[in-house]
């Protein structure tokens, strides 16, 4: 028998301003679904039905290593059979590839009976992020992806995850513009060493972020997304950022930043009215430059991966 598993995995934004590679939050509505299917036997393989282009190899698939990763814990061989039925577009800054991983991981865990907590499950996906960074494994899309809601890694060594809760009156706008930004040149760009001057204003926003989160203070938390370390080096990729901060904030958002490592870009609303005005500017900015764009605008969702069906099948 050939046990089969389709799961919902939600786009995220990582980051959230100032908390760079330790605090995410999941999007409502956007996300990958992948099926997995288990059955006796020991191999691997992914096929990809969606409208995106992927590796053809499975060595250069974010799938691959979270599910071996899961795989060498388990500790006993299984035939996979993996299929992406519809992806989140790659370089779209709202967690692509951490959507694929986690959507794997947790299909996998739910075909072998569930062995694994969400949280370890998190540890396997974070391989996938290692793959497509370059070597850094974070779990700050791959944490809400698989979590929901607002996630905190207070720690990675070993993995300490906290998760936040979610103001009811936290709107969120997401433009992609349609412009490609790799994870492995957004990290290039980074420095390597920060001033104390620089450290002491980020921790107090990263603190700041996490009062306001609860208290369920949507304005303090507008106050502290503000990132002094990353976004500075990393804003050159998407054009005209500058300005089209000022013009989103001037339309009432209570914060701009760049979503993981871009190219898309968030801001932060009171209400659903709000963020629709600044996504209609967002998307606007873009247009004026000749540049298309997919525009997101909701709440955040307190809900991660989700089984959408499962079934039992002959081989």
């Amino acid at each position: 028998m050939k046990k089969n598993v389709r799961v919902f995995a939600p786009g995220t934004v990582a980051n959230m301003g100032c908390g760079f590679d330790v605090m995410g939050m999941t999007l409502n509505g956007v996300g990958d679904i992948v099926s997995v299917s288990v059955s006796e036997g020991d191999g691997l393989t992914i096929e990809n039905r969606s409208s995106v282009d992927l590796p053809t190899e499975l060595d250069k698939n974010v799938i691959t290593p979270a599910v071996r990763a899961l795989m060498n814990e388990f500790g006993e061989p299984r035939m996979i059979e993996v299929v992406v039925e519809h992806k989140i577009s790659p370089g779209s800054g709202i967690g692509s590839s951490a959507a694929s991983s986690a959507a794997a991981v947790y299909a996998l865990n739910e075909a072998l009976g569930c062995p694994f907590t969400p949280e370890k499950l998190v540890e396997f996906a974070m391989e996938g992020e290692k793959l497509i960074s370059g070597g850094t494994p974070h779990a700050d899309n791959v944490g809400p992806a698989i979590l929901g809601g607002v996630v905190l890694m207070r720690g990675y060594e070993p993995l300490d995850i906290v998760r936040l809760p979610v103001p009811d009156n936290f709107f969120c706008s997401v433009v992609h513009p349609d412009i490609m930004v790799s994870t492995k040149d957004a990290r290039a760009v980074l420095p390597k060493d920060i001033t104390l001057r620089l450290a002491v204003k980020q921790w107090g926003n990263v603190a700041g972020l996490v009062a306001g989160l609860a208290l369920k203070d949507v304005y303090l938390i507008g106050r502290s997304m503000v990132d002094s370390v990353i976004e500075p080096h990393r804003k050159a990729f998407i054009p005209g950022f500058d300005e089209l901060r000022s013009k989103v904030l001037a339309t009432g958002a209570l914060s701009v930043n760049i979503s993981g490592s871009g190219p898309s870009v968030f801001a932060v609303s009171p209400d659903m009215e709000t963020a629709s005005k600044v996504g209609e500017v967002m998307s606007r900015h873009f247009a004026d430059m000749g540049i298309g764009s997919d525009l997101y605008v909701g709440t955040v969702s307190n809900e991660g991966a989700r089984v959408l069906n499962s079934s039992l099948s002959s081989r």
